[in-house]
């Protein structure tokens, strides 16, 4: 039974190591996704309440009423500066998971690239052999046809 090269256990804990890199940054992508579009709906709320304000420009409105909107605005706001902060964390997560991922990818290939010289080292050796035995037979023959 022939010696399974060490290599290929390298491989395959590169490759497995791969696989989990890219599981990791596609959950990333998918949180900053995420987080994106809460700031998008957030946005979009406010954008939507600064309309509903607007229609009831040039109508007599009270004083609590414009005090609790700008409240209400302000709290959107601040919502809206959280929501930034995290689709920034979140954005820098996901660069992080990709380099590692990349650096995972790197190294797979890197594995690929020496097993694959192995094998065609492996494969030099095994033609030259191979030629040396031919030559050695056509000389073996000659010498027999020689000697007759």
């Amino acid at each position: 039974m022939a010696k399974q090269d060490p290599l290929i256990t390298v491989l395959k804990l590169a490759t497995e190591a791969e696989e989990q890199a890219a599981l990791q940054l596609k959950s990333a992508q998918l949180t900053l996704q995420k987080s994106q579009g809460q700031l998008d709906a957030l946005r979009n709320y406010r954008l939507d309440y600064m309309k509903q304000m607007e229609g009831h420009h040039g109508k007599n409105i009270s004083a609590s009423y414009y005090h609790q909107f700008h409240q209400f605005v302000k709290q959107v706001d601040e919502a809206i500066i959280k929501q930034i902060a995290s689709v920034s964390e979140a954005d820098n997560q996901r660069a992080h998971r990709q380099s590692h991922w990349q650096e995972k990818q790197q190294k797979r290939k890197a594995v690929e690239l020496l097993l694959e010289h192995k094998a065609e080292k492996a494969k030099l050796v095994e033609s030259r052999l191979e030629q040396k035995m031919i030559d050695e037979f056509a000389s073996q023959q000659f010498y027999r046809k020689r000697s007759r």
